[in-house]
């Protein structure tokens, strides 16, 4: 229970459905908002209807006066934006192999991530700790750091990063060549580390352990599942330079992305558990934040 949240008392399955609500009202206005701005690229409708559909959510947020109705924005919007953009691509110089592969990789990391928020989330009375600790940095100022900070940057970011679905949905230049399979190797590889990475902190969390993860993939570098996640946004931009070198600059996207986890979430996430498991943190400091060390192997007497 968080101290902000106006109605702390809502159950999960009735949260969940507040939710779906938002949800819902922020796309049908973002379609709307799209359709009557008179924009005809995809790409300016995509974006017009993202950034609509953010400050519905935000609107939200500020009424219930929970940041974190925010969390799955993250990765349920990319999945109906290459959607549509699919659908947009009708007629284009497209592979339709690489199209499939970039929407199935998308649509298996947003389901898996959207997955993983509602299994460790506990309803509407259920705020990030990162966003109650800047409301009680900032005060009254908090609105503008929650429009600014926690919805408008994290929107424009992922939306950048998803410019590079682009190229292989609706654009390709290149037929299938080498690139195409080290991006399949980097992003379906990625998913899989965030995946268990995430696995691995579920079961660690369910075992009521006051100490903090110090094995499996966490044992080769701090915040392996970053590692995973800044790892597919890297994975979609190889494949928009499979498709098109034209398109080299929607690498801002993944570069943004990484920028924003190692100045911003590793940071914050490293103070949070020095402050919670300093014993914990004194073991792990030395490792690499992000890229992970290699399997040491015991030698045989």
């Amino acid at each position: 229970m968080t101290e902000g949240v106006r109605y702390p008392a809502l159950g999960k399955p009735v949260s969940l459905l507040a939710v779906a609500a938002v949800y819902l009202a922020a796309v049908t206005l973002g379609l709307e908002a799209a359709a009557r701005s008179g924009a005809t690229h995809p790409i300016a409708w995509a974006f017009i209807a993202d950034l609509t559909a953010t400050l519905v959510v935000f609107a939200f947020t500020c009424w219930y006066r929970n940041a974190s109705t925010y969390d799955p924005y993250w990765s349920l919007i990319p999945m109906l934006i290459v959607l549509y953009w699919l659908w947009a691509s009708a007629g284009a110089p497209v592979v339709a192999l690489r199209q499939w592969m970039v929407l199935g990789l998308v649509w298996a990391w947003g389901a898996r991530l959207t997955w993983n928020w509602l299994l460790r989330w506990r309803g509407l009375g259920d705020e990030d700790w990162r966003f109650g600790m800047l409301r009680a940095r900032h005060g009254r100022r908090y609105w503008l750091v929650n429009l600014g900070g926690i919805h408008l940057l994290p929107t424009l970011l992922v939306f950048a990063g998803c410019l590079a679905a682009w190229p292989a949905l609706a654009d390709s230049a290149r037929n299938l060549n080498w690139l195409d399979v080290l991006a399949l190797l980097v992003t379906g590889g990625s998913i899989w580390i965030e995946a268990r990475a995430d696995r691995q902190l579920r079961a660690h969390r369910s075992g009521e352990s006051d100490k903090g993860l110090a094995s499996g993939l966490w044992a080769r570098c701090r915040h392996p599942n970053y590692l995973g996640e800044i790892g597919f946004w890297w994975g979609l931009y190889l494949f928009a330079l499979a498709a098109n070198p034209a398109w080299w600059w929607t690498g801002v996207g993944a570069l943004g992305i990484h920028l924003l986890f190692i100045r911003i979430s590793v940071p914050m996430m490293d103070a949070r558990i020095a402050q919670r498991y300093p014993e914990h943190f004194e073991r792990v400091r030395d490792l690499p934040a992000l890229v992970p060390l290699p399997v040491r192997r015991e030698k045989v007497q």
